[in-house]
């Protein structure tokens, strides 16, 4: 973490913290059994260990987004939903908590009085009810450069969300991220940091 905050603001990147379940094991994309208390708390932590790195570099979190599995149950649990915003407020109200547009983790930060950042995915399929398709099923990564620039495009066009998210781990991560800047500038889309 020490290392990756020291490159965020070598380059000006804006930084936030990512918490999941205490699931290293599968990166966090397993649902665990967690009570809304056990997930403010898991929250809780996992933002303060990242925070105090933050400031021991003299910089402060901007934001908050859950990761994986806790991102997708809150996209549509309201009471994991407010679990995760109960435990960003306590610890900064300043913090923005990024969520899936138009899901319950929206709802629930502006409900806490948060600033929300709805966010749209350039690489991953959703669900005719706006849900991303879970990992492992057909269709639930985008593989090809043109498809994600095309979602990328139609979604910022669409104004459904404020932030696109694109995976770093994906095995062309660069190239997509490129090509979809190039083509929403290229659009007249700014491209800045929240």
């Amino acid at each position: 973490m020490d290392a990756t905050v020291s490159g965020a603001i070598a380059h000006g990147v804006t930084i936030g913290a990512h918490p999941s379940y205490p699931d290293r094991a599968n990166f966090g994309r397993t649902v665990m059994a967690r009570t809304p208390e056990e997930i403010s708390r898991d929250v809780t932590g996992q933002i303060r260990e990242l925070d105090a790195i933050v400031r021991a570099h003299g910089a402060r979190l901007r934001h908050v987004k859950a990761h994986g599995a806790l991102y997708n149950v809150a996209a549509r649990d309201r009471e994991v939903a407010d679990a995760i915003s109960r435990a960003v407020r306590a610890l900064d109200p300043q913090l923005a908590v990024v969520g899936l547009a138009g899901g319950a983790q929206i709802e629930s930060a502006r409900a806490h009085g948060l600033r929300a950042i709805p966010e749209v995915f350039a690489d991953r399929g959703y669900q005719p009810d706006g849900t991303l398709i879970p990992r492992g099923q057909p269709g639930a990564l985008i593989e090809d450069v043109g498809a994600a620039v095309a979602q990328a495009l139609a979604l910022a066009r669409s104004g459904a969300g404020e932030t696109i998210c694109l995976h770093g781990d994906g095995p062309h991560a660069l190239e997509f991220a490129r090509a979809i800047r190039a083509a929403l500038e290229g659009a007249g889309i700014a491209v800045c940091r929240a």
